[in-house]
């Protein structure tokens, strides 16, 4: 269960990360429309919602939001580290 929602969290802050206009030319070569933007943002935040019901609903809320706050740490860093390194590599061609 927290190796699921640990790939959702990763998963929910890439969305967020790929919503943001500043990351939008590195990843995808150009801006995207303010709509894809939006879903991407939806299922950014719908995903954390759903990481966070399913370590509720596993450990019950004392040790659910415990676990969920470290997820959504690890999750973040690992994207921002994905990034950062993407954004070197492109940085080098």
């Amino acid at each position: 269960m927290r190796q699921g929602a640990l790939l959702l969290c990763v998963f929910g802050f890439a969305c967020l990360a790929s919503a943001m206009e500043r990351h939008q030319p590195a990843l995808f070569g150009a801006t995207l429309r303010r709509a894809a933007s939006r879903g991407l943002r939806v299922a950014g935040w719908s995903a954390l919602l759903i990481a966070l019901a399913l370590m509720v609903a596993a450990e019950g809320w004392a040790l659910g939001l415990v676990d969920y706050a470290g997820s959504t740490s690890v999750a973040a860093g690992v994207v921002y580290g994905a990034l950062i390194v993407r954004e070197r590599w492109l940085a080098r061609r």
